[in-house]
């Protein structure tokens, strides 16, 4: 049954070129004078076609045709001198050209920043592929593009003006028979620029897949050949040179239907105007009028038409869809690098991630949603790996400290990306403050600092506002004196100094990373060995301002004495994980033992020491654990093994 009162109108369709349309006039408009100017030098261009085909004519006419020879010599000096203002007219469009084409560029790249900075196509690192693309390829696109439709268009634009008003002068009549098949021609090409943009939209994004797959590939070789995916990682990379090519293949085809349009509007309108020359001249066109004629169509309007459509459909139709690409944003994408992020670009989590049960209606007596939770997750690097987690549940509460220790390989590094929603978790659930993760919660809800630090060429102040941009002046100096950062403020001499990251070590680039995190305060932070390139006394300055957040702090630990100072410890050793504090892991966790079994009980605390200076305990674990650090204190595992491979099956653990 229908409904009472008027329909309500359909709502248009917002087209990719109605999005591009809606930017380009506010464009324009700042430009007006750039325009005006360009259109002044144009004119020379009109008087130069015009002059043309009209030289021609009277040439004929009232000079060589009525024998008056020097009189036609006179109007072809006309029509080749009206030549040199056309060239004065192009060193002044290409003067101009610069101030319509470079802003464009210069806006195209600052967006590009801004979003892969902000994170809405971030990925791992800093600029992600898709951003990269946009930053160095697409932009380039755009602007080549830009700078060649706005010669065409302008070119067309006079030179049809030209030669229009030229055959007005010469006869009316001469319209009647070559604007129809110009319109038809029009048209025609017209009807292919939508499809023609279709094909060119899913060739950029199939080349924007294979680019994003190549980068993630580049960046994943050794975790391809330890979890023996080779095979698939061949297949994928074959489909998507499959999907590149028949793109390619299918926008060449409709390329082809365009050459029809062109030969229309070409072809077409000499040919009628000599199919149609006899009735013509019975009917009072002169000779040197239908010369003229053919000199307008075969020397200026035939080649402006052609060149119009071609533009428009090759890099008119790159450039509506390039703009259309920064004008429009586009999706998370589908799949996320296996590799941990950097510190400060927290990536989009992967859309395939299996959904997890609803957060329940708020309750004003309920105590806080966990800040992080693990829901039976399982995750394994590839569908015939044994898994790294298996059925791993875990809860993290808001302001809780917790610390991860295990063996290098056990499946830390991996525990963190999936409580980071860098890696979609094979099985099982992950969520935020009690909802799914969503890659718009991310920079809002985590920070991940990997072990390798992220820093940026720039001042020490703009690195650490990365996270925070209206951090003030004294939230930054706390921030330094909290994590440490004193000695490196004091070797570059102010906040405004710059930084150049080759010439930082590990350490400082590790503490300006920290000092970032600090500075951002996220409710979630988690550390993967970000502060393994620390000697432990920084170490432990840094974790404890760290702990004094009040967020939750997930620390990776590096050391062991990491998960004396947290208030639970999560032991894993593959699949087998345990938790809790340190007494109780000491009863019920023999790994935890024997990684604690380079430190005297509890009560040597007390007494300020806790390395136990016997060789051959330290020598006993360094076996097992494969390296041990000086100083204070002992390296648990590799201090480089960011991915963990190998892990040895066992029963499903107990909840955590």
């Amino acid at each position: 049954m229908k409904a009472n009162g008027p329909t309500a109108p359909r709502p248009r369709r917002d087209t990719a070129l109605r999005r591009v349309a809606r930017e380009a006039r506010p464009f324009l408009r700042a430009r007006t004078g750039a325009v005006l100017r360009l259109a002044g030098w144009s004119l020379l261009e009109f008087a130069q076609t015009f002059l043309s085909g009209y030289g021609v004519a009277r040439a004929l006419d009232d000079g060589f045709l009525a024998s008056r020879p020097a009189t036609g010599l006179c109007w072809l000096a006309v029509a080749a001198v009206a030549v040199l203002p056309s060239v004065l007219a192009a060193r002044g469009v290409f003067g101009r050209l610069a101030d319509l084409v470079e802003p464009l560029r210069d806006g195209l790249v600052r967006r590009a920043v801004s979003r892969a900075l902000g994170g809405a196509l971030g990925r791992s690192g800093d600029v992600s592929t898709r951003s990269l693309s946009q930053v160095t390829h697409q932009s380039e696109i755009a602007r080549d593009g830009w700078a060649g439709l706005v010669l065409t268009l302008r070119s067309f634009a006079f030179t049809a003006a030209g030669a229009v008003t030229g055959l007005l002068a010469l006869a009316p009549a001469l319209l009647l028979i070559v604007l129809p098949p110009l319109a038809v021609g029009a048209a025609l090409f017209l009807a292919t620029l939508p499809p023609m943009a279709a094909r060119q939209r899913a060739y950029l994004a199939a080349d924007e897949a294979y680019a994003a797959h190549a980068g993630e590939l580049a960046a994943s070789v050794r975790d391809i050949a330890a979890a023996g995916t080779a095979g698939r990682t061949v297949a994928e990379s074959g489909a998507l040179a499959e999907a590149q090519l028949a793109a390619s293949r299918s926008l060449a085809r409709w390329s082809a239907v365009r050459v029809l349009a062109l030969a229309v509007c070409g072809r077409f309108p000499p040919l009628l105007l000599l199919l149609a020359a006899p009735w013509l001249l019975r009917n009072g066109l002169t000779a040197g009028a239908l010369v003229g004629a053919l000199t307008y169509l075969t020397q200026a309007l035939a080649p402006a038409v052609q060149a119009l459509m071609t533009m428009l459909g090759t890099a008119g139709g790159r450039l509506v869809v390039v703009l259309d690409r920064f004008t429009n944003a586009p999706p998370p994408p589908e799949d996320d690098p296996p590799q941990a992020v950097r510190d400060s670009a927290p990536p989009p989590a992967d859309r395939t991630a299996p959904p997890a049960v609803p957060a329940p209606a708020p309750s004003a007596r309920r105590a806080p949603a966990p800040v992080a939770e693990l829901h039976e997750v399982t995750f394994a690097y590839g569908p015939r790996a044994q898994p790294v987690l298996d059925r791993l549940s875990l809860t993290i509460a808001p302001g809780e400290h917790l610390a991860v220790v295990g063996p290098s390989g056990s499946g830390k590094s991996t525990l963190a990306a999936v409580l980071a929603g860098v890696e979609p978790p094979t099985g099982g659930a992950v969520r935020w403050r009690g909802r799914p993760v969503r890659a718009a919660d991310a920079t809002s809800v985590r920070v991940l600092l990997p072990q390798h630090a992220y820093v940026f060429s720039g001042s020490l102040r703009d690195n650490l506002r990365y996270l925070s941009p209206d951090a003030r002046d004294r939230e930054i100096a706390d921030a330094a004196e909290a994590i440490g950062l004193e000695p490196l403020l004091s070797r570059l001499g102010s906040l405004d100094a710059d930084v150049v990251p080759d010439r930082l070590s590990q350490g400082e680039r590790q503490l300006v990373a920290l000092g970032r995190a600090y500075l951002a305060a996220p409710p979630l932070l988690i550390l993967d060995e970000a502060t393994s390139r620390l000697d432990p006394a920084a170490e432990t300055r840094a974790e404890l301002a760290c702990a004094a957040l009040p967020g939750a702090l997930v620390v990776v630990a590096h050391r062991l004495s990491s998960a004396r100072r947290a208030g639970r410890t999560l032991v894993m050793d593959g699949p087998r994980t345990r938790c809790g504090t340190p007494a109780q892991l000491l009863r019920s966790s023999a790994l935890y033992r024997d990684l604690a079994g380079l430190w005297e009980p509890e009560d040597a605390d007390a007494r300020g020491g806790g390395l136990v200076p016997d060789a051959r305990d330290a020598a006993a674990v360094a076996g097992r654990l494969g390296t041990v650090g000086t100083g204070q204190d002992a390296s648990i595992g590799s201090g480089d093994e960011d991915e963990e491979r190998g892990v040895r099956s066992s029963p499903p653990p107990s909840p955590v």
